[in-house]
Parts: C-alpha cells; sequence; structure tokens
C-alpha cells in the first residue's frame, strides 16, 4: 500500500495548509502529490461550477438554506474528501470556535434570508458579504475559500448577474492579487466592504 505524499509549497485551500490527509477518498494504493489532489478538487469542484454557473439557477436548485450551504461543500469536494460538507470540529488559524460554527452558519442564513426580503442592499453587495461571512465563519476543515467565492458566484448567477472570475491561485504568494485580496477581506472584517464588493464586480 502506497502513501500521500506531501510535496508542495503551494496549501491547498486559500488560508488552511493541507496538514492533515485523513479522510482522503483517493486509492492508497499508490502516492499523491499536493499538485495531484488539487487537481482532483479541481475536476470535483468543476463539476459543481458547470451544475450552478452555466445556466441560472433556481431557488430550489439553490435554496441558500443551511443544508444547502453544506450539500454545496460536498459537491465541491465530496469526490475527494470524507468531510466534505461536514461542520469542522478541530480550531483552525482563521475562523470562529468550532462550537461556534454551527450557530454563525444559521446566522448568515437568516440574514440572507432578511436581506432578500427587505432589499437591503443590492445583489451585488449581498453577494459580497455572503463570501466575507462565510470566509469569516471558516466551517469546513478545508476549501472554505473556495466554498465562500461559489456561494457569491451562485447568488449573483442566480441574481441575473455573471460571476466574478476568481483566480484559483488567489492567495498563492506569486499572484498579485493577493495582498488586494487580503486586505479587502480585512477592511470587510472592520465594516468596509467596498474594495470588495468591487472585486466582485470584476466578471465573466
Amino acid at each position: 500500500m502506497g502513501s500521500i505524499v506531501i510535496d508542495s509549497t503551494k496549501p491547498m485551500d486559500d488560508a488552511t495548509p493541507l496538514d492533515d490527509i485523513s479522510g482522503l477518498k483517493l486509492s492508497k494504493d499508490r502516492a499523491y502529490s499536493l499538485k495531484e489532489i488539487y487537481i482532483k478538487e479541481a475536476e470535483n469542484i468543476a463539476n459543481a461550477t458547470l451544475k450552478y454557473l452555466s445556466a441560472q439557477p433556481t431557488k430550489k436548485e439553490a435554496s441558500f438554506s443551511y443544508a444547502w450551504l453544506l450539500t454545496l461543500h460536498e459537491e465541491m469536494f465530496g469526490d475527494v474528501w470524507e468531510w466534505a460538507g461536514k461542520l469542522r470540529q478541530c480550531e483552525l488559524s482563521i475562523g470562529v470556535k468550532a462550537y461556534l460554527v454551527s450557530t454563525e452558519l444559521k446566522k448568515l442564513v437568516d440574514d440572507i434570508e432578511f436581506w432578500n426580503k427587505n432589499r437591503t442592499f443590492d445583489s451585488i453587495e449581498i453577494a459580497t458579504r455572503i463570501h466575507h461571512r462565510a470566509v469569516k465563519i471558516h466551517p469546513f476543515q478545508n476549501g472554505n475559500g473556495r466554498w465562500s467565492r461559489m456561494l457569491a458566484n451562485i447568488y449573483l448567477r442566480q441574481h441575473g448577474l455573471m460571476p466574478v472570475r476568481w483566480q484559483e491561485d488567489l492567495l498563492a504568494k506569486e499572484n498579485p492579487n493577493r495582498d488586494k485580496y487580503i486586505r479587502a477581506l480585512k477592511k470587510a472584517d472592520n465594516g468596509d466592504y467596498q474594495a470588495l464588493i468591487e472585486m466582485h464586480k470584476i466578471t465573466y
């Protein structure tokens, strides 16, 4: 039986390095590099992208309910990871405490419903706020950044807008937009969403 090889300077998720490979669904009869695992994830995410972004998704297809938020993560990573779609039980360097994840995710669902019902913000700002809050909660063991950006894009698509052209290596050190993105998220932490809103206007 082979082993999984962890030999890459590129983390698998925007903010959470892949130090724990438990739960990997790929065959254990050979070795995998992080690059290979990333490719498998990308293939899985491509299927979710085709499902939700190739056409305008209905409220039934993308309800933004608590259960659907978990389902989306599973659809994006479930071919590769056993923990896909399951709330984390461990503490991360980013995100709320593990025991608060469920509560904060439910609050986000309630806020989305309120924003929609009351037209509190325009669609781009709501998508931006969904993205920011999802990142801030960091509900899963990994894949949070990509899931959060997918959420925002699905919301935009659902409301007749085109998805954002996010780069796959957005937080790679060599990416010139990395610092801009991090600064925008930090400003949003302090209630200033304008920089992050502008990034949500760069669509396909």
